[in-house]
């Protein structure tokens, strides 16, 4: 039996183009793009359009505002900390909220231990950022807002839109980690009004070890990584020209195919949410019902932890996650779920369940019937079940 993949969170599995394209890129053995000579502009030509399709992804003005870096996470901690140290004359003072990604959570607290200072604005019980907890946090020594698009783990999108009109009327930057979001979801940099932003291409079925930044034209940051050039002298390093490619060929398709992806993915999402509630009892449905992304689904299963499901689903050939990939090996509760209201014991029995233009209806009608089993029978060796049952 073929492997029902639901964890797309993790890294979206590899289109046949993406695959094809990659794999002609090396055999035709490009040069550097840094090279001046003609292996090296035939390179560059192919590293430019790769950079023109992701900036027609997410809508940037321009090309030259994408940078190429090796995942999200360098995106991000390139993003704060090249802010942080480039206006550091101007303040020490970043803003955030409490249920960001690890990788803005731990660059802030370095930078914290460099002498910054971070205010952290609490989510409703949806996972809503409050954009007036955002002004009233603002000080004369505010440098940075960073606040996520999409949530990793509840699905919820924040408004993005109305905290950069706060953060652009105050003359503060404002970074976006969108690393959930984009090609999930459309993703205008112009319309959000966004400083930068950054992104990931194995989440639009690229290759992993692939990110991006986008840099508003103008803004000032110090780059994270000392060396060449390259990268117009914003990132240093050889760029992963392979890899680059697939990600350009990735974000062309996601741009062709946004509004089939959203529809298909709001169709498996409803379908799944209704069969939760019909099938499983005892559940939390986490995030906005509403303004979230239309490919995750996060369940909280009372009285079992979500890791003994997820064994029981994979001895069944089916693949989901309990929270972030970047977290999975943490024994504590998610503080995204913590931070939404959820106790430490419904936050260890909950799922996150994600899924793509691949994914069938089947498949989720197939997790439904293995779920419903599986709770039923961790739920009868569990002490806080029989507990409340006896």
């Amino acid at each position: 039996m073929s492997i029902i993949n639901l964890d797309y969170i993790s890294a979206n599995p590899l289109l046949p183009e993406v695959q094809e394209a990659m794999v002609e890129a090396i055999k035709k053995n490009y040069g550097n793009p840094s090279s001046s000579h003609r292996l090296g502009d035939e390179a560059t030509e192919v590293l430019e359009l790769a950079r023109k399709n992701i900036a027609t992804l997410i809508n940037s003005a321009s090309p030259e505002e994408v940078v190429f870096t090796s995942s999200g996470t360098e995106s991000i901690n390139h993003a704060i900390k090249g802010v942080a140290l480039a206006h550091a004359g101007k303040g020490k003072h970043i803003i955030t909220s409490n249920i960001e990604h690890n990788a803005v959570l731990k660059t802030l607290r370095r930078l914290m231990k460099m002498g910054y200072k971070v205010t952290s604005v609490s989510v409703d019980e949806y996972g809503l950022v409050n954009p007036a907890d955002i002004a009233r946090a603002i000080t004369d020594e505010t440098i940075l807002v960073t606040i996520m698009h999409g949530n990793n783990e509840v699905g919820t999108i924040q408004p993005i839109k109305e905290i950069t009109r706060i953060t652009r009327e105050k003359d503060i930057l404002f970074h976006c980690d969108a690393v959930a979001s984009v090609g999930v979801v459309p993703i205008d940099v112009q319309e959000l009004d966004v400083d930068l932003l950054s992104f990931s291409a194995n989440q639009f079925n690229g290759p992993s070890g692939i990110g991006g930044l986008y840099m508003r034209r103008g803004v000032k940051i110090w780059p994270l990584l000392d060396g060449g050039d390259q990268e117009n002298g914003r990132r240093a390093g050889t760029e992963n020209l392979i890899g680059i490619v697939g990600a350009g060929v990735a974000a062309e398709i996601a741009s062709r195919e946004m509004e089939s992806r959203v529809n298909h993915t709001k169709i498996l999402k409803d379908k799944l949410i209704k069969g939760l509630k019909e099938k499983i009892g005892d559940i939390i449905i986490n995030g906005h019902h509403e303004i979230s992304l239309p490919n995750l689904v996060s369940v909280s299963v009372k009285y079992i932890e979500g890791e003994s499901i997820v064994l029981m689903l994979d001895e069944e050939n089916i693949t989901v996650s309990t929270r972030s990939a970047c977290a999975s090996g943490a024994l504590r509760a998610s503080h995204v779920l913590l931070s939404v209201g959820r106790d430490y014991a419904d936050a260890q029995g909950t799922l996150v369940i994600t899924f793509g233009k691949e994914t069938t209806e089947a498949e989720i009608d197939r997790l439904l019937d293995v779920l419903e089993t599986a709770v039923e029978t961790l739920r009868k060796m569990s002490p806080l079940y029989n507990k409340v049952q006896g």
